[in-house]
């Protein structure tokens, strides 16, 4: 069983021609609920900022404008993530595997990107030699 776990957040754009990525908040969860409430719950922090919930926000009227039917609600993809429980099951599946996890949404400018992963699954790979291929 993996016990401890390394979340990340960080939100992808492009400068200049470049990719670059903003990280948004690391936690290493002590457990697995842990891990799964901190990925919801930085989910719910992206999804309340891109789209803060109507008669709650400081922004006055007509600061926040609708965009194009054709760009994806990431809030709702964010929101809809957090409320699934079947998929909340197959990330603990994942996660309890040793394996990495990332759930992305992406609108036209930006990718925000949730990555979770074992501790011990990450010491393990160190322990691993490489692999190296002769180049001929």
């Amino acid at each position: 069983m993996h016990d401890e776990f390394l979340c990340h957040v960080t939100a992808y754009g492009t400068c200049d021609g470049r990719r670059i990525g903003v990280p948004l908040g690391t936690y290493r969860a002590p457990t697995l609920a842990l891990a799964l409430w901190w990925l919801r719950d930085r989910a719910s922090w992206i999804a309340e900022r891109l789209d803060p919930s109507p008669g709650e926000t400081p922004y006055p009227a007509g600061a926040l404008v609708p965009v194009a039917e054709t760009v994806a609600d990431v809030p709702a993809l964010l929101r809809a993530w957090c409320a699934d429980d079947v998929r909340q099951e197959l990330v603990a599946d994942e996660l309890a595997g040793g394996r990495l996890v990332r759930i992305a949404a992406h609108d036209d400018t930006t990718e925000y990107e949730l990555l979770a992963e074992s501790v011990d699954a990450l010491r393990m790979q160190r322990t691993v030699p490489a692999l190296v291929l002769p180049v001929a």
